[in-house]
């Protein structure tokens, strides 16, 4: 299985148009900000492969979908599934030797988010069942490893919003964005100590410190709109606090409002844009996002 990792872009290419499938009408949304999504990916092949995409935006949490078209090229036959719990989808298909790209657009509205800046944290007593799994060390993730660092470096910062926007500064600070500095296999404890990385690696490194300090914390993926790197897909987290879900892009390249989710998990393994289970290699990426206004 080779799962494929968030900032390596590639060169784009342009596709035929297609028809739009419209998903609800824009002028029927709450005010908020129109996003539109252009995301090609390209695979050489050299013998049969399973894909396992996410990629599709995300219909709800903030953001509501107007209209997406999704393009196969060769059209192979595919399913798209949704997450009963979180509501995220996954497109499913198999493809032969040759090419292969996928094309997904979008538009989406994405609304405001609400001033959480005095969330509490919430005990663990209070926590509901279903978030109690984001407390716990994951593979990409080690909270138990970290826990002596997070308590030394936050644990006399007030809690709530203000520790974890503490914890995201410090990643801020202290961490060099460098593209190539970490593989798939690097860990948020192998950033602590290397001191570089990428936005999935800043992303890992906030989660783990969330939960060493027993704040329920998951990875968040989606379009972003940056400068430097090249276009890519974007890793933020989030925190739990005060009965919702707060985000935090310890990285400061894009801005987190503005982020339009895909997939949110644990860790990267539950949210890679691309699983792919045999001979496949990429020949172009381009997850594209722009706004009207």
């Amino acid at each position: 299985m080779n799962m494929l990792e968030l900032d390596a872009p590639l060169p784009r290419t342009a596709e035929p148009s297609d028809p739009v499938i419209h998903i609800a009408n824009a002028t029927d949304t709450p005010a908020g900000k129109l996003f539109h999504i252009d995301c090609e990916l390209a695979y050489e092949l050299t013998g049969e492969c399973d894909f396992l995409f996410q990629i599709h935006a995300l219909n709800g949490m903030g953001q509501q979908l107007v209209e997406e078209t999704l393009t196969l090229s060769p059209d192979v036959p595919h399913t798209v599934h949704q997450d009963p719990n979180v509501g995220h989808r996954f497109l499913r298909l198999h493809a032969g030797t040759g090419p292969l790209s996928v094309r997904y657009r979008a538009t989406v509205r994405r609304l405001p988010d609400p001033d959480r800046s005095d969330a509490r944290e919430v005990p663990i007593a209070e926590l509901p069942d279903d978030v109690l799994h984001n407390l716990m060390p994951t593979r990409y993730c080690e909270s138990d490893l970290l826990g002596r660092a997070a308590q030394k470096l936050f644990c006399d910062v007030p809690p709530g919003y203000t520790r974890v926007k503490a914890i995201s500064d410090w990643i801020f600070e202290n961490l060099d964005y460098q593209v190539g500095s970490t593989t798939a296999t690097t860990t948020a404890r192998d950033v602590f100590l290397q001191r570089s990385g990428v936005c999935r690696d800043f992303a890992h490194l906030g989660v783990t410190f969330c939960r060493a300090l027993n704040i329920p914390a998951r990875l968040v993926v989606g379009y972003a709109r940056f400068e430097d790197p090249p276009p890519d897909f974007h890793a933020v987290f989030e925190a739990w606090l005060d009965g919702g879900w707060v985000a935090f892009d310890p990285t400061r390249m894009s801005p987190v409002e503005e982020l339009v989710r895909i997939a949110m998990g644990r860790d990267a393994k539950d949210v890679a844009f691309a699983t792919i289970f045999g001979p496949a290699a990429m020949t172009r990426m381009n997850p594209c996002i722009s706004s009207p206004g």
